[in-house]
């Protein structure tokens, strides 16, 4: 399980800004990126999820299994713009703050 430390500075630096990014990006990019709309659907369970933890470490273990499938462990397509590479990027480091 997650450093709850970590985890929680990592969640501080970056969810907001991916709540603003990630409905952009699927927006931009859904039509020619359909994974993307399930990393929306994934981020918006996660995000209910973290809200209602609080201060504690909501379990996304199989949220993050299966975002690490989707995006082929965070890699950025060659084709997307640099807020779709930003996403990932945060996605990522979240991911490993919570496996650290």
């Amino acid at each position: 399980m997650a450093n709850k430390q970590i985890f929680n500075e990592i969640k501080a630096k970056h969810f907001k800004i991916l709540e603003q990014y990630v409905p952009v990006v699927a927006r931009v990019h859904g039509k020619h990126h359909p994974e993307f709309l399930d990393v929306l659907k994934l981020f918006n369970a996660m995000a209910v999820k973290i809200k209602e933890a609080g201060r504690e470490i909501p379990a996304l273990g199989e949220e993050f299994e299966k975002l690490r499938d989707i995006t082929d462990s965070y890699t950025v397509p060659g084709d997307v713009c640099e807020s779709y590479e930003a996403v990932y990027n945060m996605l990522s480091e979240l991911d490993q703050a919570y496996q650290a």
